[in-house]
């Protein structure tokens, strides 16, 4: 009798060291499923970071021939148009951020519309039926400047009226406030609207939507108006109102907005300077797409050298 009491305490005895030996491991299946995770994490960032060296360098020289800056022994096989820096009438360069934005921004003052037109974009490379559309597109708004100037020249009011191209169309420059209005006033002059009377017509005709942009020069506005935004923004609208209703513009195609003294094309203090930023600019809007219209200032200055040559 006493011995089946010891062999059944021997069995419990084995028991409990078995479990010692081998205690519950499930915890091992979620710790591998968490490092195979973390490695597959890290092999595809490894791989997102890993730059393909001979793309990149094909790249560079891409990007480079296309400027002009180096000749490259890799093959540009772009088809378009390539336009060098000697094209260029300062050969400063190619970009300038103020006049790449899209020509609808006019009336929200997003975009210089007043920059240098040797400092315009140039696109390196476009394709032919942007360069024909361009080029159609560039003749639409030459056609407008010659009636303008023929309308212009029979009035005998072409000294205070300056035309030019940018990315976004053809902008007619009314030049000198003392022209156009009086002293701090956004009345239009009688010659002033002897001027307006040869511009109108042809815009009224052409089909273009047109923004026009008030400008004033450094010097602070007296009464009555406070700053230079208020009276820049009343004379846009007073040349506004006058292509509506004396012109018959349809209202639906203008707008006008006020830059103040803030885009300036002389940096001077000179009469002449403080006269030529003293200006209201009627910007004759392209109907092109801004990758059409921004070939637009190269292909004028093409025309013009060829008509100077």
């Amino acid at each position: 009798m006493s011995a089946n009491p010891r062999g059944r305490g021997r069995g419990r005895a084995k028991k409990g060291h078995d479990e010692a030996e081998h205690p519950d491991e499930r915890w091992m299946a979620s710790y591998m499923d968490m490092i195979t995770v973390l490695m597959c994490m890290f092999l595809v960032l490894f791989a997102m970071s890993t730059v393909d060296q001979e793309k990149y360098i094909a790249l560079k020289n891409s990007l480079a021939t296309g400027f002009g800056e180096v000749k490259s022994q890799k093959v540009d096989t772009a088809s378009g148009t390539v336009v060098t820096k000697d094209q260029v009438e300062d050969g400063s360069g190619y970009s300038s951020d103020k006049s790449q934005a899209d020509h609808s921004t006019a009336s929200s003052g997003a975009e210089d519309t007043n920059v240098d037109p040797a400092s315009t974009v140039v696109p390196v490379t476009a394709t032919k039926q942007d360069v024909a559309a361009a080029k159609q597109e560039l003749d639409d708004l030459t056609a407008i400047e010659t009636a303008i100037k023929r309308n212009l020249a029979k009035a005998g009011q072409t000294a205070n009226v300056q035309f030019t191209v940018d990315a976004r169309g053809l902008i007619v420059r009314l030049i000198g406030s003392e022209t156009y209005f009086g002293t701090n006033s956004a009345d239009l002059s009688d010659q002033a609207k002897s001027i307006m009377d040869a511009i109108a017509p042809v815009l009224k005709g052409s089909h273009h939507d047109v923004s026009v942009e008030g400008h004033a020069d450094q010097r602070n506005s007296t009464a009555p108006y406070a700053t230079n935004w208020e009276l820049s923004a009343a004379r846009a609208t007073g040349v506004l109102r006058d292509l509506v209703e004396r012109g018959g513009m349809p209202g639906d195609h203008v707008q006008s907005v006020g830059f103040g003294s803030s885009r300036p094309l002389a940096k001077g203090g000179t009469d002449q300077d403080l006269a030529l930023n003293r200006r209201v600019d009627i910007v004759v809007l392209s109907n092109a797409d801004q990758d059409v219209s921004a070939l637009m200032p190269a292909l004028a200055k093409v025309q013009d050298g060829a008509r100077q040559g």
